[in-house]
């Protein structure tokens, strides 16, 4: 059964109220990564639109999302070689 959490993030000055099924402190972290790459990519650039910098952030997280992939999959290859 599906039970929605309510909580309310501040993501790069915005507010959103999300539902999740997850635990709100677990969605809080995840919108503080999301704000912390946002502020992290509006300080090295020189565009204050945020509907870049959002896009700037949102391929800087699956850089590295892709590249931690990369490495588990490198992993469970070399403990499956053993």
């Amino acid at each position: 059964m599906y039970v929605a959490n309510k909580v309310v993030v501040d993501i790069f000055g915005e507010q959103y109220p999300l539902k999740s099924e997850d635990d709100i402190a677990y969605v809080k972290k995840l919108a503080a990564l999301v704000d912390e790459n946002m502020r992290d990519v509006a300080k090295r650039t020189n565009s204050f639109s945020g509907n870049k910098i959002s896009v700037l952030a949102a391929l800087q997280i699956a850089d590295g999302y892709y590249k931690l992939k990369r490495d588990y999959d490198e992993l469970v290859k070399l403990i499956e070689e053993k």
